[in-house]
């Protein structure tokens, strides 16, 4: 029986390529070679300040990766999304491993084409260029024409399935060999992550499952009028071809580009952002690629929220309900300055065991996280994070679980994609007041429960500072006050009038009484927050503000 191609095993592959020593044994010397060259290169020459030599060594940079083939490409491409960790000369090299990586012949991409589909190209197609538009790390595309419409004709690299069989093998192998010997302290074994990797790959080369991908994350979007989606066009798709709308828009590649075509860099950066975190809290199933080369700056929206198309859903991952609803009280947690209660987070979502004495972890933790924000919550920068949790998980027992490998490199590609339009973003000035909008208008009983510890002490006793921090977050300017003031009003007065808002009203009224007689002293500075915030004069000014953006 003929085994899938598009099935990750890592027992089974290894054993595959065990088997075959006189493919195993030359590519890792290859690999090992390759690096060590590079890794000379770059320690002689990587703090030159000759401009020669920084491009000569940016474009030799270049071609290592893409001589080593698609693994490492996808590898590069993560890097190419990082303006804060990579030279900006090196960077603008290692852009093209988006969608300028050298093309496979033209011939064989027409062969395959007829052998999926049983005809030729010209054939199928009005019109089919000679060219590839562009050329990706697993495929190339076409701008074909069919009924005086342009497609997007994506055809896969030949010999795909045997290159990415055998060098995530070969990862797997020398990064399972060589993490003792590195600088990391990730917890669970590498291999476990590259295994993550693996299947993502594996999965990313049927684009079959690609194209059921791509009709499940356009019906998630299809009340979001920010988000497009390129139709996909099933006569034209098979396992090796997938055929989808022309994509006319500008990549989110560089800020001069956007300005260029009368594009708002800020309105993308904050569409994106926002479909992000749409994705990974409310959706649970996440584009895992999200690098400028998969997203385009579309004409329309307006100067808050800009139009946004995604594009290549090979890789795609799932995040659980538990894991979702944990990540989002561990982000209540870090507002609050719970340190105690994020190492809990921490603890179930795998990141710390079981036996780990969590106490011992808070002033860490505080150190870490609550120094990174200064005075602001928003100074929130991941790579000033990273650079002290990487410390910290070499002092403690952290460790990343496999399974927020793709979680990870998104949330960071999505960040590194922002920090290239704009250098001075904050990632949490557009996710706390998100997260703060969710939890007091979203009256699913999960996100209720987590609005309850935010309000409630563990004594019923409503915690006033920590709901005063939540309506600050959300509305800490003008923009944010004047669209979410009425939907967090509406929200508020439903959930407190419904069924599911007894817990609510049940409490309330318990933190009234104090050693049997009744206290007004936190009812009326809950009172008065509120008659604060959602005073008159806000109300009006919201009123107007939403009126104003529906014409």
């Amino acid at each position: 029986m003929k085994r899938s191609y598009s099935k990750y095993s890592a027992k089974d592959d290894l054993l595959w390529l065990i088997l075959r020593p006189w493919i195993f044994i030359p590519r890792v010397l290859y690999i090992l070679l390759t690096f060590i060259f590079l890794f000379l290169r770059i320690l002689f020459q990587g703090n030159s300040k000759n401009k020669n030599v920084q491009k000569n060594l940016s474009k030799y940079l270049f071609d290592v990766i893409t001589d080593l083939g698609p693994c490492f490409i996808k590898l590069g491409q993560a890097l190419s999304t990082r303006p804060d960790l990579v030279r900006q000369d090196w960077l603008t090299e290692l852009t093209k491993l988006q969608d300028n990586l050298p093309a496979f012949d033209h011939k064989i991409a027409l062969k395959i084409i007829e052998e999926e589909f049983g005809s030729t190209a010209n054939e199928l197609f009005e019109e089919f260029p000679d060219s590839p538009i562009a050329s990706a790390s697993l495929g190339q595309v076409y701008k074909a024409k069919i009924n005086n419409s342009y497609l997007a004709v994506k055809v896969q690299r030949p010999n795909l399935y045997f290159l990415i069989r055998r060098d995530v093998v070969i990862l797997r192998f020398l990064g399972t060999f060589l993490s003792p010997l590195l600088p990391l302290n990730i917890g669970v074994g590498i291999g476990e992550i590259i295994d993550e990797f693996g299947k993502a790959l594996f999965n990313e080369i049927d684009y079959q499952k690609e194209a059921d991908n791509a009709l499940r994350f356009a019906n998630l979007f299809k009340e979001n009028p920010n988000i497009f989606i390129p139709k996909l066009e099933k006569k034209f798709s098979s396992k090796r071809v997938i055929t989808t709308s022309w994509i006319d828009g500008v990549k989110l590649r560089d800020r001069a580009l956007l300005e260029e075509n009368n594009l708002i860099p800020a309105s993308f950066i904050k569409t994106c952002v926002i479909s992000g975190l749409q994705q990974l809290f409310e959706f649970g199933y996440f584009h895992a690629d999200p690098h400028p080369g998969n997203m385009f700056a579309l004409k329309g929206g307006n100067a808050d929220c800009g139009n946004l198309a995604y594009v290549d859903f090979g890789m795609m991952d799932t995040i659980t309900n538990s894991d979702r609803l944990t990540l989002i009280k561990a982000i209540v947690h870090i507002i609050n300055e719970e340190y105690y209660l994020l190492a809990e987070d921490f603890q179930k979502l795998g990141f710390l065991t079981e036996e780990q004495d969590l106490q011992k972890l808070v002033e860490p933790l505080k150190e870490v996280l609550g120094g990174s924000f200064g005075a602001e919550v928003g100074n929130f920068n991941l790579k000033n994070v990273t650079d002290k949790f990487s410390k910290l998980m070499y002092s403690y027992p952290f460790r990343v679980p496999s399974r927020f490998a793709l979680i990870i490199r998104a949330v960071v590609s999505q960040e590194g994609l922002a920090l290239r339009l704009d250098p001075e973003f904050k990632i949490l000035k557009i996710a706390y007041p998100y997260i703060a909008k969710k939890l007091l208008t979203d009256n699913s009983e999960e996100i209720l429960d987590i609005l309850l510890e935010v309000v409630f002490d563990k004594k019923g006793k409503i915690q006033i500072e920590k709901v005063q921090s939540l309506l600050n977050i959300l509305f800490s300017d003008s923009e944010n006050i004047n669209s979410d003031l009425i939907p967090v009003a509406n929200a508020g007065l439903k959930l407190f009038v419904s069924k599911k808002g007894s817990e609510v009203r049940k409490n309330l009224l318990l933190s009234l009484i104090k050693d049997e007689k009744l206290e007004f002293t936190d009812a009326k500075k809950l009172l008065a927050l509120i008659r604060d915030t959602f005073s008159p004069l806000n109300i009006a000014k919201s009123a107007v503000q939403n009126i104003i953006s529906t014409v």
